[in-house]
Protein backbone atom coordinates (compact mmCIF):
# COMPACT_ATOMS: atom_id res chain seq x y z
CA UNK A 1 0.00 0.00 0.00
CA UNK A 2 2.76 2.41 0.88
CA UNK A 3 4.70 1.61 -2.30
CA UNK A 4 1.56 2.09 -4.34
CA UNK A 5 0.85 5.36 -2.64
CA UNK A 6 4.40 6.57 -3.24
CA UNK A 7 4.21 5.53 -6.86
CA UNK A 8 0.95 7.37 -7.36
CA UNK A 9 2.39 10.44 -5.71
CA UNK A 10 5.43 10.39 -7.97
CA UNK A 11 3.26 10.04 -11.06
CA UNK A 12 1.13 12.96 -9.89
CA UNK A 13 4.20 15.07 -9.32
CA UNK A 14 5.55 14.24 -12.75
CA UNK A 15 2.17 14.94 -14.32
CA UNK A 16 2.05 18.25 -12.53
CA UNK A 17 5.44 19.07 -13.98
CA UNK A 18 4.28 18.14 -17.46
CA UNK A 19 1.15 20.26 -17.12
CA UNK A 20 3.27 23.25 -16.19
CA UNK A 21 5.10 22.92 -19.51
CA UNK A 22 2.11 22.17 -21.73
CA UNK A 23 0.87 24.65 -24.29
CA UNK A 24 -2.42 26.43 -23.68
CA UNK A 25 -5.34 24.01 -24.07
CA UNK A 26 -7.02 25.94 -26.95
CA UNK A 27 -3.84 26.80 -28.82
CA UNK A 28 -4.17 25.80 -32.47
CA UNK A 29 -7.29 23.68 -31.89
CA UNK A 30 -10.19 23.82 -34.33
CA UNK A 31 -12.35 25.69 -31.82
CA UNK A 32 -12.82 29.46 -31.95
CA UNK A 33 -9.68 31.05 -30.41
CA UNK A 34 -11.35 33.72 -28.31
CA UNK A 35 -8.31 34.77 -26.31
CA UNK A 36 -4.55 35.12 -26.40
CA UNK A 37 -3.10 31.81 -25.15
CA UNK A 38 -1.93 31.90 -21.56
CA UNK A 39 1.76 31.39 -20.90
CA UNK A 40 3.03 27.81 -20.97
CA UNK A 41 5.59 28.37 -18.22
CA UNK A 42 5.31 30.86 -15.35
CA UNK A 43 9.08 31.16 -15.26
CA UNK A 44 8.97 33.04 -18.55
CA UNK A 45 7.03 35.90 -16.94
CA UNK A 46 9.02 38.95 -15.83
CA UNK A 47 7.81 42.21 -14.32
CA UNK A 48 8.98 45.82 -14.70
CA UNK A 49 8.34 48.59 -12.18
CA UNK A 50 8.60 51.73 -14.29
CA UNK A 51 7.66 54.33 -11.69
CA UNK A 52 9.36 52.83 -8.62
CA UNK A 53 6.17 52.51 -6.59
CA UNK A 54 6.70 48.86 -5.72
CA UNK A 55 4.20 47.29 -8.09
CA UNK A 56 4.72 46.25 -11.71
CA UNK A 57 3.76 48.50 -14.62
CA UNK A 58 4.68 46.06 -17.38
CA UNK A 59 4.77 42.30 -17.86
CA UNK A 60 6.92 40.47 -20.40
CA UNK A 61 6.64 36.83 -21.42
CA UNK A 62 6.34 34.59 -24.47
CA UNK A 63 3.38 32.71 -25.90
CA UNK A 64 2.86 30.02 -28.49
CA UNK A 65 6.16 29.31 -30.24
CA UNK A 66 8.24 31.73 -28.23
CA UNK A 67 6.55 34.88 -29.52
CA UNK A 68 7.46 37.81 -27.23
CA UNK A 69 4.57 39.74 -25.71
CA UNK A 70 4.40 42.69 -23.34
CA UNK A 71 1.52 44.03 -21.30
CA UNK A 72 1.58 47.73 -20.34
CA UNK A 73 -0.48 48.49 -17.22
CA UNK A 74 -2.02 51.90 -17.89
CA UNK A 75 -4.25 52.00 -14.81
CA UNK A 76 -1.66 50.80 -12.28
CA UNK A 77 -3.53 47.73 -11.03
CA UNK A 78 -1.08 45.01 -12.13
CA UNK A 79 0.29 42.70 -9.41
CA UNK A 80 3.26 40.43 -9.12
CA UNK A 81 2.09 36.93 -9.98
CA UNK A 82 -0.27 38.09 -12.76
CA UNK A 83 0.09 36.00 -15.92
CA UNK A 84 -1.35 38.71 -18.20
CA UNK A 85 -2.75 42.22 -18.16
CA UNK A 86 -6.44 43.08 -18.18
CA UNK A 87 -8.85 44.28 -20.86
CA UNK A 88 -10.05 47.54 -19.33
CA UNK A 89 -7.10 49.96 -19.39
CA UNK A 90 -4.06 47.93 -20.47
CA UNK A 91 -2.12 47.61 -23.70
CA UNK A 92 -0.94 44.35 -25.26
CA UNK A 93 2.09 44.30 -27.55
CA UNK A 94 2.94 41.22 -29.64
CA UNK A 95 6.23 40.97 -31.50
CA UNK A 96 4.85 38.72 -34.22
CA UNK A 97 8.03 38.60 -36.29
CA UNK A 98 10.32 38.19 -33.25
CA UNK A 99 12.62 41.00 -34.36
CA UNK A 100 12.95 42.43 -30.86
CA UNK A 101 10.70 45.42 -31.59
CA UNK A 102 7.23 45.97 -30.16
CA UNK A 103 4.54 47.80 -32.19
CA UNK A 104 6.90 47.78 -35.17
CA UNK A 105 6.63 46.39 -38.70
CA UNK A 106 4.53 43.21 -38.91
CA UNK A 107 3.55 43.46 -35.23
CA UNK A 108 0.15 43.38 -33.52
CA UNK A 109 -0.90 45.67 -30.67
CA UNK A 110 -4.21 45.95 -28.79
CA UNK A 111 -5.02 48.86 -26.49
CA UNK A 112 -8.12 48.97 -24.25
CA UNK A 113 -9.63 52.10 -22.67
CA UNK A 114 -12.30 52.30 -19.98
CA UNK A 115 -13.59 55.84 -20.24
CA UNK A 116 -15.95 55.78 -17.25
CA UNK A 117 -14.04 53.52 -14.82
CA UNK A 118 -16.74 50.83 -14.69
CA UNK A 119 -14.26 48.03 -15.38
CA UNK A 120 -15.44 47.50 -19.00
CA UNK A 121 -13.48 48.94 -21.89
CA UNK A 122 -15.51 51.32 -24.03
CA UNK A 123 -12.74 51.73 -26.62
CA UNK A 124 -10.43 49.17 -28.17
CA UNK A 125 -7.66 50.06 -30.61
CA UNK A 126 -6.11 47.33 -32.75
CA UNK A 127 -2.85 48.26 -34.48
CA UNK A 128 -1.86 45.62 -37.01
CA UNK A 129 1.24 46.76 -38.84
CA UNK A 130 2.47 45.55 -42.18
CA UNK A 131 5.73 45.80 -44.02
CA UNK A 132 7.67 49.10 -43.94
CA UNK A 133 7.92 48.78 -47.73
CA UNK A 134 4.14 49.14 -48.19
CA UNK A 135 3.97 52.81 -49.18
CA UNK A 136 2.09 55.28 -51.37
CA UNK A 137 -1.31 53.62 -51.04
CA UNK A 138 -3.59 51.63 -48.74
CA UNK A 139 -1.88 48.61 -47.20
CA UNK A 140 -4.70 46.09 -46.96
CA UNK A 141 -2.62 43.85 -44.68
CA UNK A 142 -2.49 46.62 -42.09
CA UNK A 143 -5.20 47.91 -39.78
CA UNK A 144 -5.46 50.87 -37.44
CA UNK A 145 -8.93 50.36 -35.99
CA UNK A 146 -10.83 51.78 -33.03
CA UNK A 147 -14.03 50.11 -31.80
CA UNK A 148 -16.08 52.55 -29.69
CA UNK A 149 -19.10 51.29 -27.81
CA UNK A 150 -21.51 54.23 -27.52
CA UNK A 151 -24.57 52.19 -26.58
CA UNK A 152 -24.65 48.83 -24.85
CA UNK A 153 -21.26 48.86 -23.08
CA UNK A 154 -21.22 45.09 -23.48
CA UNK A 155 -17.47 44.58 -23.69
CA UNK A 156 -17.68 43.13 -27.22
CA UNK A 157 -15.07 44.70 -29.48
CA UNK A 158 -12.92 43.49 -32.37
CA UNK A 159 -12.33 39.83 -33.08
CA UNK A 160 -8.75 38.65 -33.31
CA UNK A 161 -7.92 35.15 -34.47
CA UNK A 162 -5.44 34.33 -31.72
CA UNK A 163 -4.33 31.14 -33.46
CA UNK A 164 -2.87 33.23 -36.26
CA UNK A 165 -2.50 36.53 -34.35
CA UNK A 166 -4.50 38.29 -37.06
CA UNK A 167 -7.43 40.69 -36.95
CA UNK A 168 -10.51 38.79 -38.18
CA UNK A 169 -13.11 41.55 -38.36
CA UNK A 170 -15.17 39.65 -40.97
CA UNK A 171 -15.36 36.27 -39.19
CA UNK A 172 -18.80 35.20 -38.04
CA UNK A 173 -21.10 32.47 -36.81
CA UNK A 174 -23.79 31.35 -39.24
CA UNK A 175 -24.71 33.73 -42.05
CA UNK A 176 -24.06 37.04 -40.35
CA UNK A 177 -23.50 36.84 -36.60
CA UNK A 178 -20.21 38.70 -36.75
CA UNK A 179 -17.78 38.32 -33.87
CA UNK A 180 -16.66 41.93 -34.16
CA UNK A 181 -19.10 44.38 -32.57
CA UNK A 182 -21.06 45.57 -35.59
CA UNK A 183 -24.23 44.77 -33.66
CA UNK A 184 -26.32 47.33 -31.80
CA UNK A 185 -25.15 50.85 -31.01
CA UNK A 186 -21.47 51.02 -31.75
CA UNK A 187 -18.99 52.57 -34.19
CA UNK A 188 -15.49 52.12 -35.44
CA UNK A 189 -12.73 54.24 -36.96
CA UNK A 190 -10.25 52.58 -39.30
CA UNK A 191 -7.33 53.06 -41.64
CA UNK A 192 -5.46 50.44 -43.66
CA UNK A 193 -1.92 51.57 -42.95
CA UNK A 194 0.83 50.77 -40.48
CA UNK A 195 0.87 53.15 -37.53
CA UNK A 196 4.33 54.43 -38.37
CA UNK A 197 3.06 55.69 -41.76
CA UNK A 198 0.24 57.84 -40.35
CA UNK A 199 0.78 61.55 -39.72
CA UNK A 200 -2.13 62.44 -37.39
CA UNK A 201 -3.85 59.83 -35.22
CA UNK A 202 -6.78 62.09 -34.33
CA UNK A 203 -8.30 61.34 -37.75
CA UNK A 204 -9.05 58.18 -39.74
CA UNK A 205 -10.10 56.97 -43.18
CA UNK A 206 -13.41 55.31 -42.20
CA UNK A 207 -14.26 58.06 -39.76
CA UNK A 208 -16.54 56.65 -38.55
CA UNK A 209 -18.64 53.63 -39.43
CA UNK A 210 -21.72 53.98 -37.19
CA UNK A 211 -24.24 51.27 -36.28
CA UNK A 212 -27.68 51.99 -34.87
CA UNK A 213 -29.95 49.67 -32.89
CA UNK A 214 -33.27 51.42 -33.36
CA UNK A 215 -35.46 48.95 -31.45
CA UNK A 216 -33.07 47.99 -28.63
CA UNK A 217 -32.91 44.32 -29.59
CA UNK A 218 -29.11 44.22 -29.66
CA UNK A 219 -29.06 44.09 -33.47
CA UNK A 220 -28.32 46.76 -36.07
CA UNK A 221 -31.09 48.28 -38.19
CA UNK A 222 -29.18 51.16 -39.76
CA UNK A 223 -25.55 51.94 -40.62
CA UNK A 224 -23.72 55.06 -41.79
CA UNK A 225 -20.26 55.01 -43.34
CA UNK A 226 -18.23 58.23 -43.54
CA UNK A 227 -14.89 58.34 -45.35
CA UNK A 228 -12.02 60.83 -45.28
CA UNK A 229 -9.96 59.74 -48.28
CA UNK A 230 -6.32 60.33 -47.30
CA UNK A 231 -3.53 61.76 -49.38
CA UNK A 232 -0.49 59.51 -49.86
CA UNK A 233 3.09 60.65 -50.30
CA UNK A 234 3.88 60.56 -54.01
CA UNK A 235 6.21 57.90 -55.34
CA UNK A 236 9.77 58.96 -55.96
CA UNK A 237 9.23 59.43 -59.68
CA UNK A 238 5.96 61.36 -59.21
CA UNK A 239 5.47 65.09 -58.87
CA UNK A 240 6.16 66.29 -55.30
CA UNK A 241 3.30 67.23 -52.98
CA UNK A 242 4.09 70.27 -50.78
CA UNK A 243 1.71 68.99 -48.08
CA UNK A 244 4.37 66.46 -47.10
CA UNK A 245 7.24 68.94 -46.86
CA UNK A 246 6.65 69.73 -43.19
CA UNK A 247 6.26 66.18 -41.87
CA UNK A 248 8.63 63.33 -41.15
CA UNK A 249 9.76 61.48 -44.27
CA UNK A 250 8.46 58.24 -42.74
CA UNK A 251 4.90 59.57 -42.52
CA UNK A 252 3.19 59.17 -45.86
CA UNK A 253 -0.54 59.29 -44.94
CA UNK A 254 -2.28 62.66 -44.50
CA UNK A 255 -6.00 63.00 -43.84
CA UNK A 256 -7.91 65.75 -45.63
CA UNK A 257 -10.25 66.43 -42.68
CA UNK A 258 -13.21 66.25 -45.06
CA UNK A 259 -15.81 63.53 -45.47
CA UNK A 260 -15.87 62.95 -49.24
CA UNK A 261 -17.68 59.59 -49.41
CA UNK A 262 -20.64 58.39 -47.41
CA UNK A 263 -23.33 55.73 -47.46
CA UNK A 264 -26.46 55.00 -45.46
CA UNK A 265 -28.01 51.53 -45.12
CA UNK A 266 -31.51 50.71 -43.82
CA UNK A 267 -33.13 47.46 -42.73
CA UNK A 268 -36.55 48.71 -43.78
CA UNK A 269 -38.60 45.68 -42.74
CA UNK A 270 -36.57 45.14 -39.55
CA UNK A 271 -36.43 41.40 -40.15
CA UNK A 272 -33.02 40.75 -38.67
CA UNK A 273 -32.84 38.11 -35.97
CA UNK A 274 -31.27 34.79 -35.08
CA UNK A 275 -29.59 33.32 -38.15
CA UNK A 276 -30.17 36.59 -40.01
CA UNK A 277 -28.45 39.16 -37.82
CA UNK A 278 -27.84 41.56 -40.71
CA UNK A 279 -30.43 42.16 -43.42
CA UNK A 280 -30.12 45.63 -44.93
CA UNK A 281 -32.60 46.33 -47.71
CA UNK A 282 -31.57 49.67 -49.17
CA UNK A 283 -28.47 51.83 -49.48
CA UNK A 284 -27.69 55.35 -50.68
CA UNK A 285 -24.19 56.59 -51.47
CA UNK A 286 -22.89 60.14 -51.95
CA UNK A 287 -19.45 61.23 -53.19
CA UNK A 288 -17.96 64.65 -53.81
CA UNK A 289 -16.41 67.56 -51.98
CA UNK A 290 -18.38 66.55 -48.91
CA UNK A 291 -18.06 68.50 -45.67
CA UNK A 292 -15.39 69.59 -43.21
CA UNK A 293 -15.51 67.80 -39.87
CA UNK A 294 -12.37 69.13 -38.16
CA UNK A 295 -14.50 70.70 -35.42
CA UNK A 296 -15.95 67.33 -34.32
CA UNK A 297 -13.60 66.68 -31.39
CA UNK A 298 -14.30 63.92 -28.85
CA UNK A 299 -12.16 63.86 -25.72
CA UNK A 300 -11.89 60.58 -23.83
CA UNK A 301 -10.77 59.94 -20.28
CA UNK A 302 -7.91 57.39 -19.95
CA UNK A 303 -7.16 57.34 -23.69
CA UNK A 304 -3.55 58.45 -23.10
CA UNK A 305 -1.09 55.64 -22.40
CA UNK A 306 1.68 55.35 -19.80
CA UNK A 307 4.49 57.59 -21.05
CA UNK A 308 7.17 55.69 -19.09
CA UNK A 309 6.56 52.71 -21.38
CA UNK A 310 7.25 54.60 -24.60
CA UNK A 311 10.81 53.28 -24.75
CA UNK A 312 9.47 49.80 -25.56
CA UNK A 313 7.56 50.99 -28.65
CA UNK A 314 8.86 51.22 -32.19
CA UNK A 315 6.57 54.24 -32.52
CA UNK A 316 4.55 55.31 -29.48
CA UNK A 317 2.79 58.34 -30.99
CA UNK A 318 -0.59 56.58 -31.19
CA UNK A 319 -0.47 56.08 -27.43
CA UNK A 320 -0.61 59.78 -26.69
CA UNK A 321 -3.87 61.28 -27.81
CA UNK A 322 -6.69 62.17 -25.47
CA UNK A 323 -9.16 63.02 -28.24
CA UNK A 324 -10.39 61.78 -31.61
CA UNK A 325 -12.05 63.79 -34.39
CA UNK A 326 -15.09 62.35 -36.17
CA UNK A 327 -18.79 63.13 -36.76
CA UNK A 328 -20.59 60.95 -34.22
CA UNK A 329 -23.98 59.25 -34.17
CA UNK A 330 -25.79 62.44 -33.14
CA UNK A 331 -24.69 64.60 -36.09
CA UNK A 332 -23.61 62.33 -38.95
CA UNK A 333 -26.99 61.95 -40.70
CA UNK A 334 -27.76 65.68 -40.65
CA UNK A 335 -24.30 66.64 -41.85
CA UNK A 336 -24.62 64.32 -44.84
CA UNK A 337 -27.80 66.00 -46.07
CA UNK A 338 -27.41 69.56 -44.76
CA UNK A 339 -23.70 70.25 -45.18
CA UNK A 340 -22.47 67.75 -47.76
CA UNK A 341 -21.61 69.00 -51.24
CA UNK A 342 -21.97 65.92 -53.39
CA UNK A 343 -21.24 65.27 -57.04
CA UNK A 344 -23.44 62.20 -57.43
CA UNK A 345 -25.78 59.85 -55.61
CA UNK A 346 -26.19 56.11 -56.13
CA UNK A 347 -29.00 53.93 -54.83
CA UNK A 348 -29.38 50.17 -54.46
CA UNK A 349 -32.25 47.98 -53.25
CA UNK A 350 -31.80 44.32 -52.36
CA UNK A 351 -34.82 43.01 -54.24
CA UNK A 352 -34.14 39.33 -53.54
CA UNK A 353 -33.53 40.03 -49.83
CA UNK A 354 -30.36 37.94 -49.57
CA UNK A 355 -27.92 40.54 -48.23
CA UNK A 356 -26.22 39.49 -44.99
CA UNK A 357 -23.39 42.00 -45.04
CA UNK A 358 -22.55 43.96 -41.91
CA UNK A 359 -22.01 47.34 -43.56
CA UNK A 360 -24.45 47.89 -46.44
CA UNK A 361 -26.12 46.52 -49.51
CA UNK A 362 -23.12 46.80 -51.83
CA UNK A 363 -23.89 49.31 -54.54
CA UNK A 364 -24.18 48.63 -58.22
CA UNK A 365 -22.16 51.00 -60.39
CA UNK A 366 -23.40 52.90 -63.48
CA UNK A 367 -21.58 50.64 -65.90
CA UNK A 368 -22.47 48.01 -68.50
CA UNK A 369 -25.75 46.13 -68.17
CA UNK A 370 -24.37 43.01 -69.79
CA UNK A 371 -20.87 42.60 -68.38
CA UNK A 372 -20.78 40.54 -65.21
CA UNK A 373 -18.09 39.71 -62.67
CA UNK A 374 -15.91 41.46 -60.14
CA UNK A 375 -14.01 44.36 -61.71
CA UNK A 376 -15.27 43.44 -65.18
CA UNK A 377 -16.93 46.80 -65.90
CA UNK A 378 -20.56 45.87 -65.29
CA UNK A 379 -23.18 46.90 -62.77
CA UNK A 380 -21.64 44.45 -60.30
CA UNK A 381 -18.12 45.77 -60.86
CA UNK A 382 -17.51 46.02 -57.12
CA UNK A 383 -16.23 42.62 -55.89
CA UNK A 384 -18.53 42.87 -52.86
CA UNK A 385 -21.69 43.38 -54.94
CA UNK A 386 -24.17 40.63 -55.78
CA UNK A 387 -23.79 39.62 -59.42
CA UNK A 388 -27.57 39.66 -59.81
CA UNK A 389 -30.58 40.27 -57.58
CA UNK A 390 -30.27 43.97 -56.76
CA UNK A 391 -31.72 47.14 -58.29
CA UNK A 392 -29.38 50.09 -58.77
CA UNK A 393 -30.26 53.66 -59.78
CA UNK A 394 -27.89 56.51 -60.57
CA UNK A 395 -28.19 60.26 -60.13
CA UNK A 396 -24.91 61.23 -61.77
CA UNK A 397 -25.15 64.95 -60.92
CA UNK A 398 -26.91 64.66 -57.54
CA UNK A 399 -29.78 66.75 -58.84
CA UNK A 400 -32.17 64.84 -56.56
CA UNK A 401 -29.97 65.21 -53.45
CA UNK A 402 -30.74 61.71 -52.26
CA UNK A 403 -34.51 62.17 -52.16
CA UNK A 404 -36.78 59.23 -52.91
CA UNK A 405 -40.26 58.63 -54.28
CA UNK A 406 -42.74 55.79 -54.73
CA UNK A 407 -43.26 55.13 -58.42
CA UNK A 408 -46.81 54.35 -59.57
CA UNK A 409 -45.66 51.70 -62.03
CA UNK A 410 -44.38 49.31 -59.34
CA UNK A 411 -45.21 50.91 -56.00
CA UNK A 412 -41.53 50.77 -54.97
CA UNK A 413 -38.96 53.27 -53.73
CA UNK A 414 -36.88 54.92 -56.43
CA UNK A 415 -34.13 57.52 -56.43
CA UNK A 416 -35.34 61.01 -57.35
CA UNK A 417 -33.05 62.59 -59.92
CA UNK A 418 -31.73 59.29 -61.25
CA UNK A 419 -31.10 59.41 -64.99
CA UNK A 420 -31.29 55.65 -65.22
CA UNK A 421 -31.18 52.41 -63.30
CA UNK A 422 -31.45 48.66 -63.69
CA UNK A 423 -32.66 45.60 -61.84
CA UNK A 424 -30.85 42.35 -62.44
CA UNK A 425 -33.49 39.83 -61.44
CA UNK A 426 -32.51 36.84 -59.31
CA UNK A 427 -35.96 35.35 -58.78
CA UNK A 428 -34.72 32.45 -56.65
CA UNK A 429 -32.12 34.41 -54.64
CA UNK A 430 -29.50 31.89 -55.74
CA UNK A 431 -26.66 34.32 -56.50
CA UNK A 432 -25.24 36.31 -53.62
CA UNK A 433 -21.80 37.42 -52.56
CA UNK A 434 -21.99 37.33 -48.78
CA UNK A 435 -18.77 36.63 -46.95
CA UNK A 436 -15.96 34.13 -47.37
CA UNK A 437 -14.96 34.16 -51.02
CA UNK A 438 -13.13 37.48 -51.10
CA UNK A 439 -11.74 37.59 -47.56
CA UNK A 440 -8.67 35.87 -46.10
CA UNK A 441 -7.91 33.19 -45.14
CA UNK A 442 -10.41 31.79 -47.68
CA UNK A 443 -9.57 34.43 -50.28
CA UNK A 444 -10.16 33.15 -53.78
CA UNK A 445 -9.36 34.70 -57.16
CA UNK A 446 -13.09 34.95 -57.80
CA UNK A 447 -16.36 35.25 -55.92
CA UNK A 448 -17.56 32.42 -53.77
CA UNK A 449 -20.78 32.09 -55.79
CA UNK A 450 -20.26 31.52 -59.51
CA UNK A 451 -21.66 34.36 -61.59
CA UNK A 452 -24.61 33.33 -63.80
CA UNK A 453 -24.29 33.26 -67.57
CA UNK A 454 -27.81 34.64 -68.14
CA UNK A 455 -30.14 36.80 -66.10
CA UNK A 456 -33.27 38.87 -66.62
CA UNK A 457 -32.89 42.66 -66.66
CA UNK A 458 -35.28 45.57 -66.31
CA UNK A 459 -33.87 48.97 -67.23
CA UNK A 460 -35.40 52.28 -66.08
CA UNK A 461 -34.78 55.68 -67.68
CA UNK A 462 -35.85 59.29 -67.16
CA UNK A 463 -36.33 60.38 -70.76
CA UNK A 464 -37.94 63.76 -70.01
CA UNK A 465 -35.32 64.68 -67.38
CA UNK A 466 -37.78 65.68 -64.69
CA UNK A 467 -36.25 63.47 -62.02
CA UNK A 468 -38.78 60.64 -62.29
CA UNK A 469 -38.21 57.40 -64.20
CA UNK A 470 -40.66 57.20 -67.07
CA UNK A 471 -39.38 54.47 -69.42
CA UNK A 472 -39.17 50.77 -68.57
CA UNK A 473 -37.47 48.17 -70.78
CA UNK A 474 -37.58 44.40 -70.30
CA UNK A 475 -35.12 41.65 -71.18
CA UNK A 476 -36.77 38.72 -69.45
CA UNK A 477 -35.11 35.92 -71.44
CA UNK A 478 -31.57 37.09 -70.71
CA UNK A 479 -30.40 37.48 -74.31
CA UNK A 480 -29.27 41.10 -73.68
CA UNK A 481 -31.93 42.38 -76.09
CA UNK A 482 -34.90 44.32 -74.70
CA UNK A 483 -38.03 42.72 -76.09
CA UNK A 484 -40.40 45.33 -74.66
CA UNK A 485 -40.22 49.07 -74.01
CA UNK A 486 -42.92 51.06 -72.22
CA UNK A 487 -43.20 54.84 -71.97
CA UNK A 488 -45.24 56.12 -69.04
CA UNK A 489 -45.98 59.38 -70.84
CA UNK A 490 -47.09 57.64 -74.01
CA UNK A 491 -49.73 55.89 -71.91
CA UNK A 492 -51.01 59.26 -70.75
CA UNK A 493 -49.72 58.78 -67.19
CA UNK A 494 -48.05 61.61 -65.28
CA UNK A 495 -44.85 60.23 -63.75
CA UNK A 496 -44.59 63.01 -61.18
CA UNK A 497 -45.42 62.03 -57.59
CA UNK A 498 -44.64 63.45 -54.13
CA UNK A 499 -40.97 63.32 -53.16
CA UNK A 500 -39.72 61.88 -49.87
CA UNK A 501 -37.26 64.17 -48.07
CA UNK A 502 -34.77 61.50 -47.04
CA UNK A 503 -32.64 63.98 -45.09
CA UNK A 504 -35.62 64.92 -42.92
CA UNK A 505 -36.76 61.32 -42.37
CA UNK A 506 -35.47 59.31 -39.44
CA UNK A 507 -35.33 55.52 -39.30
CA UNK A 508 -38.86 55.25 -37.90
CA UNK A 509 -40.16 57.41 -40.75
CA UNK A 510 -38.47 55.25 -43.37
CA UNK A 511 -39.82 52.05 -41.82
CA UNK A 512 -43.31 53.56 -41.81
CA UNK A 513 -43.00 54.52 -45.47
CA UNK A 514 -41.84 51.03 -46.43
CA UNK A 515 -44.56 49.39 -44.36
CA UNK A 516 -47.26 51.48 -46.05
CA UNK A 517 -45.97 50.97 -49.58
CA UNK A 518 -45.74 47.22 -48.91
CA UNK A 519 -49.38 47.13 -47.86
CA UNK A 520 -50.28 49.13 -50.97
CA UNK A 521 -48.40 46.67 -53.17
CA UNK A 522 -50.21 43.77 -51.56
CA UNK A 523 -53.62 45.41 -51.82
CA UNK A 524 -52.92 46.07 -55.48
CA UNK A 525 -52.21 42.34 -55.91
CA UNK A 526 -55.54 41.52 -54.25
CA UNK A 527 -57.27 43.87 -56.69
CA UNK A 528 -55.52 42.24 -59.65
CA UNK A 529 -56.66 38.79 -58.52
CA UNK A 530 -60.25 40.05 -58.69
CA UNK A 531 -59.72 41.61 -62.11
CA UNK A 532 -58.07 38.43 -63.42
CA UNK A 533 -60.92 36.26 -62.22
CA UNK A 534 -63.47 38.53 -63.88
CA UNK A 535 -61.51 38.39 -67.13
CA UNK A 536 -61.36 34.60 -67.13
CA UNK A 537 -57.67 34.32 -66.19
CA UNK A 538 -57.11 31.93 -63.30
CA UNK A 539 -54.93 33.21 -60.42
CA UNK A 540 -54.79 29.69 -58.95
CA UNK A 541 -51.58 28.99 -60.83
CA UNK A 542 -49.93 31.45 -58.45
CA UNK A 543 -51.17 30.00 -55.19
CA UNK A 544 -47.67 30.10 -53.69
CA UNK A 545 -47.49 33.87 -54.14
CA UNK A 546 -50.91 34.38 -52.55
CA UNK A 547 -49.77 33.37 -49.06
CA UNK A 548 -46.98 35.67 -47.83
CA UNK A 549 -45.85 35.26 -44.22
CA UNK A 550 -43.65 38.30 -43.66
CA UNK A 551 -43.53 41.94 -44.65
CA UNK A 552 -40.82 41.26 -47.19
CA UNK A 553 -42.83 38.43 -48.74
CA UNK A 554 -45.84 40.75 -49.04
CA UNK A 555 -43.57 43.25 -50.76
CA UNK A 556 -42.01 40.68 -53.06
CA UNK A 557 -44.96 38.35 -53.71
CA UNK A 558 -47.33 41.27 -54.18
CA UNK A 559 -45.18 42.69 -56.95
CA UNK A 560 -44.75 39.37 -58.75
CA UNK A 561 -48.37 38.32 -58.38
CA UNK A 562 -49.44 41.60 -59.97
CA UNK A 563 -46.86 41.30 -62.73
CA UNK A 564 -47.64 37.69 -63.63
CA UNK A 565 -51.40 38.21 -63.75
CA UNK A 566 -51.00 41.45 -65.70
CA UNK A 567 -48.86 39.68 -68.32
CA UNK A 568 -51.33 36.75 -68.49
CA UNK A 569 -54.23 39.11 -69.12
CA UNK A 570 -52.21 41.01 -71.73
CA UNK A 571 -51.51 37.73 -73.51
CA UNK A 572 -55.20 36.88 -73.64
CA UNK A 573 -56.03 40.37 -74.91
CA UNK A 574 -53.48 40.02 -77.71
CA UNK A 575 -54.81 36.56 -78.62
CA UNK A 576 -58.24 38.12 -78.96
CA UNK A 577 -56.88 41.08 -80.94
CA UNK A 578 -58.36 43.35 -78.28
CA UNK A 579 -56.02 46.34 -78.49
CA UNK A 580 -58.33 48.44 -76.35
CA UNK A 581 -58.18 45.95 -73.47
CA UNK A 582 -54.41 45.70 -73.84
CA UNK A 583 -54.12 49.48 -73.57
CA UNK A 584 -56.40 49.61 -70.54
CA UNK A 585 -54.35 46.86 -68.88
CA UNK A 586 -51.15 48.81 -69.53
CA UNK A 587 -52.63 51.98 -68.09
CA UNK A 588 -53.93 50.15 -65.01
CA UNK A 589 -50.58 48.44 -64.40
CA UNK A 590 -48.27 51.44 -64.93
CA UNK A 591 -50.54 53.86 -63.08
CA UNK A 592 -51.13 51.39 -60.25
CA UNK A 593 -54.85 52.09 -60.53
CA UNK A 594 -56.64 48.77 -61.04
CA UNK A 595 -60.01 50.31 -60.28
CA UNK A 596 -59.97 51.26 -63.97
CA UNK A 597 -60.64 47.59 -64.73
CA UNK A 598 -62.20 46.27 -61.56
CA UNK A 599 -65.66 44.78 -62.02
CA UNK A 600 -65.65 45.58 -65.74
Amino acid sequence: MVKGFVFIGIVFFVCQGVVAQQKFWNEKTLLVPWRLPLVADKSTVSYIDLDGDGDPDALKTTVMDGIPVMWIDDDDDMKYGDLEGDQDNDCLLIDRNKDGLFAGPSDLSVDWTDTNDDGIADIQLVVQNGSPDARNFFDWKSDFMYIIDWGERDGIQNFINWNDLLLGAWEHDGHSNFYTDYHGNTLFLKMHASSFRINDFHYNWENPFIFFDEDNDGLTEMAIRLVDTPNFRPKKDAAPDPRFDSIDSERDVIYMKKIDWTSIAWDLDNDNGQGNQFDYDMNIRFSGEGFDYSDQMHKFKNLNGLADADKYFYDARWRHSDYLVYPDQTVAYDKIFKQGKWNFCWFVFDEDDDCNRWERVELYEPKSLWKIGAEKGGLDNNPQADAVGDRGEFDTDNSGQGKLYIAPFDGRLHLFGAEWGAWRIDRNASDFQGYGGIYPPAKLPERLIKDPEKWATIRYSDLNNNGFLDCIEYDLDGDSIFEEKVSIWDLGIDDRVPVIETGKSNYKDMVGIFSQLTENIWQKAVDVISVAKNSGVSPNWYAFLQHPRTMNERYEYGFWLTFYLYKDMCHVALLNNDANLKHRLDVAYYSGNWSLLKDK
